[in-house]
């Protein structure tokens, strides 16, 4: 038996004391309340499962069955099957804590919350049933005041989600019944309220997951507490309207009066008194105040994006004190709930104005219209209850806003994200497009369903709608493809299917989304791709939910020529696209245990056409050895790299160049960021949080001012775009370098320059170049290779290459007989991380194709540039790595640091 600690709400980090610090600031007394207090119930818990034959003790929250009983074995070698009995299994979590009752005599209400379990759960209290959970999306709180003692017992009992959903599927056939045999998944997924990947996904394995992946509070309060802040925020001519919703619990069964004070600090002089509900009572059926507060827009920084100028917050902090009798103050409770957040003041619109053969598609942002460049992003972690690390999150954000990103797409087959997420996606200015949490399939359409649906629904979109970084809310991801492209076999019974369909999403999801921030952002979308505002014609059930001319698009194609820009589609907005690879070897290390690498590979390999699609286009560009060789492995790792960074970097500029023509394409959004275990997927960044090729990349293809060449098979011409995201740019002395190199020596044979211009937040198409202009006399397709830059005055802007001929044709590579030191410069510290800086002096005789660093090691790390073409006799690169010691060459000689080129996997090196 134990204690429970006493400890003050705190909705923000250090946010009680900077309310303090206004309440001083604003002359506020409130010395004769105290703050609702919440006793968090996070240590001390035990997990048993059914029979008892397995337990563990001192169990601290966020919690679930797999990591409790496996850490994280669950990612390493076969595991995902060997354990999957976990599953299998009903488990329960309980708690024993003491409660000084005689302390809370002034506690009315005793809410008993979880934030979060997983998933279908009866939740008893001393013995009591206290409710039943189907959710994991969804918080669930109960009025336990008549139920506690001075010694309680709680528990959770969670039911196997795998035998859950299997009991739900014999209720009701809805499509699919079970993942592809690749995936080793379970079977209905869609049957529960539950993250959808858990179950298993093309990139992703099967851990059904079972715990309290969230936080259990007990919530001490009078008459009512502050659950929820929606902000919608407006502007007109002269100032910015911010519509305050406060969203009240209250335990009880009486309607009550209140008084909530607003402190806008910054922007405002003093306090604002919403007295309102003084005199009139708030209905306990609909708890709300709600008021409108105008402030000047000369007094407000605007948000932006990333890359377009600042991310302003601002504080904004709610008291509410509320009461149950009018006789007025002297009768008013001893407790009083306090919210803090931030705001940021932006508009931003979806555009779909009626152009050429169609609609546009575009976000515009501040009056500005935005091109969209970003990723897919899926949970953190294939287990919610650690998919919330704050290190790991924050470290992908932040490689996202790195990259040059400014729009993230939170899937619709994972979980809402952390409060953190959200509040670092505004500091960072990553828009979101939030997908609610429905992925590739048909879903049931009973009542206890859709009941379960609306409340996630409002809860999650009340707790999102106030940050400016949400962009737009989306019901979907591909379900309305999947329907009408009989991707699960609905032609079967296909106008039941769409009936259910609508009702879903049109009757429930979009109902309730439309009721938080309708202002702040533009109106939900029913499916991603869809046709967007054309969808309406067909009550949202269009034939061609892919038309290149309206809407968003997904687009794969794994058959054809990936780094030729003919393969892609010109349309409005592209909010999925990519390709596979392999993460780095020494990631493969760490998760592979004595299993052989190939077929660990195979195991993981989830795609339904297995390697084909990565071995296939390797090999057009690309010298594999046979799988029977040494060094093949190794080599399928490092070419799977450089083939998804070539593929993205091409459709992507593609994209972007298509902006200002008839096609005004105005985003792209690649699948995917992260991943969540080492295997091969479409992710740019692995698990440990190691950028790929592809990340390094993206920096460089979505950056504000690029340059593109693209070839145009037709006219045999390479197409020189110049892209800049900037909205004021210096346009004077700027030039292009065109620069023609052979694989046999150093620096260019030939180089020929001319001046140039850029548009700001546009596109300026250069010129069309025919390849035989640049590739003449002794020079040709198989010897020779193209570089482009961009230049301002001296500084180099921007680069890119063209490959002629595939690399595994070309004549005169040379073994570049590469040598390299490493050096310590520096170590930085943080306030969580040391950063160790070090360098890398590489020198080089022949020209090195797309040289590949990786650091042999645990340690997460950065290098300030990987997979570039080397055609100088000396370069240097810089790596970051974080430790939690300073490192020196001591710890990482040049042992740890291994280099690779295509060079050394030719069949035939130059002799010479």
């Amino acid at each position: 038996m134990r204690s429970v600690s006493r400890s003050k709400m705190r909705t923000l980090s250090k946010s009680g004391l900077l309310l303090i610090i206004l309440l001083c600031a604003f002359g506020t007394d409130l010395s004769k309340a105290d703050r609702v207090e919440v006793i968090e119930l996070a240590n001390g818990w035990m997990i048993t499962n059914q029979n008892g034959s397995m337990t563990k003790d001192n169990v601290k929250l966020p919690s679930g069955v797999y990591s409790a009983f496996y850490n994280e074995e669950v990612l390493n070698s076969f595991n995902d099957v060997r354990l999957r009995w976990l599953a299998y299994d009903n488990w329960t979590y309980s708690n024993n804590f003491q409660l000084d009752l005689a302390h809370y005599k002034y506690v009315r209400h005793f809410n008993l919350t979880f934030h979060g379990i997983d998933t279908v759960a009866e939740i008893r209290l001393n013995h009591q049933l206290v409710g039943r959970t189907n959710n994991m999306f969804v918080r669930y709180s109960y009025d336990v005041s008549d139920l506690l003692q001075a010694d309680n017992l709680l528990e959770v009992e969670i039911k196997s989600p795998v035998l859950a959903a299997l009991a739900e599927a014999r209720k009701v056939e809805v499509p699919p019944a079970c993942p592809v045999s690749r995936y080793h998944g379970e079977c209905h997924m869609n049957m529960l309220r539950k993250m959808q990947a858990s179950f298993s996904w093309d990139w992703g394995l099967a851990a059904p997951s079972m715990g309290l992946w969230k936080s259990v509070n007990l919530e001490l309060y009078e008459v009512a507490l502050i659950r929820d802040v929606d902000v919608d925020v407006s502007r007109n001519e002269t100032h910015w309207n911010m519509h305050v919703t406060c969203y009240l619990d209250t335990g009880g069964g009486r309607d009550f009066y209140a008084e909530l004070i607003f402190y806008l600090v910054e922007l405002l002089d003093k306090p604002v008194v919403i007295d309102t509900f003084t005199k009139h009572p708030i209905s306990h059926l609909a708890p709300v105040i709600v008021f409108d507060q105008a402030v000047p827009i000369k007094s407000v920084t605007a948000w932006w994006p990333n890359g377009y100028g600042e991310q302003k917050l601002y504080p904004l902090h709610l008291t509410l004190n509320a009461w149950l009798d009018i006789a007025g103050p002297e009768q008013r409770a001893k407790t009083v709930s306090q919210k803090s957040l931030n705001v940021g003041f932006r508009t931003i619109e979806l555009i779909e104005d009626q152009i050429d053969s169609g609609n546009s598609f575009l976000f515009r942002v501040n009056g500005v219209d935005i091109f969209m460049k970003g990723s897919n992003y899926i949970p953190a972690h294939i287990l919610p209850e650690w998919g919330q690390n704050q290190s790991l999150v924050g470290h992908l954000l932040q490689s996202a806003k790195d990259a040059n990103m400014n729009m993230i797409r939170v899937w619709g087959g994972g979980v809402y994200e952390t409060d953190f997420f959200y509040d670092k996606a505004d500091r960072l200015g990553l828009l979101i497009w939030q997908d609610m949490m429905f992925a590739c399939a048909m879903y049931p359409v009973g009542e206890t369903f859709l009941d379960s649906v609306r409340e996630e629904v409002i809860q999650n979109a009340k707790r999102l709608s106030h940050h400016p970084s949400v962009a737009i809310f989306v019901t979907n991801n591909e379900n309305e493809a999947a329907l009408v492209q009989n991707w699960y076999q609905t032609y079967t019974d296909l106008d039941r299917f769409k009936a259910e369909y609508r009702e879903l999403y049109l009757a429930n999801v979009i109902h309730e989304l439309k009721l938080v921030s309708h202002k702040s952002r533009p109106q939900p979308l029913v499916s991603s791709p869809s046709n967007g505002r054309e969808s309406e014609k067909d009550n949202f059930i269009s034939d061609d939910p892919q038309n290149n001319n309206y809407g968003d698009v997904h687009f794969y194609d794994y058959m054809r020529d990936a780094w030729n820009p003919y393969v892609y589609p010109r349309a409005r907005f592209v909010s999925e696209y990519g390709f596979q690879s392999l993460p780095q070897a020494f990631s493969w290390q760490r998760t592979k245990g004595s299993e052989d690498l190939l077929e660990l590979m195979e195991h993981r390999q989830h795609h339904p056409m297995g390697m084909l699609p990565i071995t296939q286009l390797v090999h057009r560009h690309l010298p594999l050895p046979l799988p029977e060789d040494e060094p093949y492995p190794e080599a399928l790792i490092y070419f799977s790299q450089i083939s998804q960074a070539m593929a993205t970097k091409v459709e992507t500029e593609l994209y972007r160049s298509l902006r200002d023509t008839q096609h005004r394409t105005m985003g792209a959004l690649y699948w995917q960021l992260n991943d969540v275990w080492v295997a091969p997927s479409w992710s740019g960044i692995d698990i440990f949080g190691n950028w790929k090729l592809l990340h390094y990349w993206a920096r460089d293809f979505l950056a504000p001012i690029a340059i593109v060449a693209l070839y145009e098979a037709e006219s045999e011409s390479l197409n020189i775009s110049l892209i800049c995201d900037q909205l004021e740019v210096d346009t004077e002395n700027l030039k292009v370098v065109a620069n023609v190199h052979l694989w046999s020596q150093l620096l260019p044979r030939n180089s020929t320059e001319w001046s140039v211009t850029l548009r700001p937040n546009g596109v300026q198409y250069d010129k069309v170049i025919p390849l035989n202009s640049l590739l003449h006399d002794e020079l040709n397709k198989y010897n020779s290779y193209l570089e482009f830059q961009l230049y301002r005055s001296n500084e180099l802007l921007s680069r890119t290459y063209y490959f002629p001929s595939s690399i595994t044709a070309a004549k005169g590579v040379g073994d570049p007989e590469l040598d390299y030191d490493i050096s310590t410069r520096y170590c930085s510290t943080g306030s969580t991380t040391v950063r160790t800086h070090l360098s890398i002096t590489i020198r080089v005789s022949r020209p090195a194709i797309f040289v590949y660093l990786e650091l042999l090691s645990s340690y997460r790390h950065k290098f300030s540039e990987n997979g570039f073409m080397l055609t100088v006799p000396v370069y240097v690169v810089h790596l970051e790595v974080e430790a939690s010691i300073c490192l020196n060459i001591r710890y990482l000689r040049k042992k740890h640091i291994k280099v690779l080129t295509v060079n050394q996997f030719m069949p035939h090196l130059a002799s010479n």
